[in-house]
């Protein structure tokens, strides 16, 4: 079973940077699309980025555009969120999740099409 394990979060201040690490084991990646989600306190469980088997990334908020960016490496079986130039609203637990779609050039936005799921990481923007 698909086991996943996010790291990277912390404090930032406005306009500041963070890396956030998506490490997965139990499985081959390859299988998979990979999707980041948010939740800030007291607002619903957000998909803001993903990015497909064959890597395809599609962003979910036209606020993030340019600002966050997704990849992989299924070699090192690690996806990454890069977010640059970060705002004191992305304050938020941001968690990575996996999907098997049949396609090789989606990946879903909705978080209940994800069946994995990691325990999460806190990004606070706060000066």
């Amino acid at each position: 079973q698909l086991q996943l394990v996010e790291s990277g979060g912390g404090l930032v201040q406005p306009g500041g940077s963070l890396t956030l690490s998506c490490a997965a084991s139990g499985d081959t990646l390859e299988d998979y699309s990979f999707g980041w989600f948010r939740q800030a306190p007291g607002k619903e469980r957000e998909g803001i980025i993903c990015i497909s088997r064959s890597g395809t990334t599609t962003n979910h908020l036209d606020s993030l555009k340019g600002r966050f960016t997704i990849s992989r490496d299924n070699a090192k079986n690690t996806v990454i969120l890069r977010m640059n130039n970060l705002k004191p609203e992305d304050t938020a637990i941001y968690y990575c999740a996996a999907d098997t779609p049949a396609g090789a050039t989606f990946c879903a936005s909705a978080p209940p099409l994800y069946p994995y799921w990691g325990q999460g990481t806190q990004v606070t923007v706060s000066s």
